[in-house]
């Protein structure tokens, strides 16, 4: 499977909603904790006599997407992408996964309290873990 400018050790889920990544700048250590969801869902008016929405299931541009962080991407385009490792640490299931696991990992590592991560904001809203179905 083309993984774009990914790196990841493991095979790729078939039922993968999202992954936690690491971007490390390789000429000075610097890096960046977040998650990507590999699909999107679009909304779109019912049809007519109908009163649902329909629901669209598309690929997101995880492909060429290299973080929401605005410093980040500003050394990105001055250094170039090769000298950063895009690395996916952990595939996720779910929305409830992909929220949790992003904000233990960034709390673990305390990426708000060292200087050489990129990471500005711990943003996160997380409940209950869902009841399988």
């Amino acid at each position: 499977m083309d993984l774009g400018h990914w790196i990841s050790g493991e095979d790729w889920p078939d039922d993968c909603f999202g992954f936690i990544y690491e971007i490390c700048n390789t000429k000075t250590g610097k890096r960046y904790i977040g998650k990507k969801q590999v699909q999107k869902i679009i909304k779109r008016a019912p049809l007519k006599g109908k009163k649902n929405k329909r629901h669209i299931i598309t690929e997101s541009d995880w492909k060429t997407y290299t973080g929401s962080c605005n410093e980040l991407n500003l050394e990105i385009d001055r250094q170039g992408k090769s000298d950063f490792a895009f690395t996916i640490l952990k595939f996720c299931y779910n929305k409830w996964e992909l929220a949790y696991y992003e904000a233990e990992l960034q709390f673990k590592l305390g990426v708000l309290l060292k200087d050489n991560y990129y990471n500005g904001i711990i943003n996160c809203r997380v409940g209950r873990k869902p009841k399988k179905r």
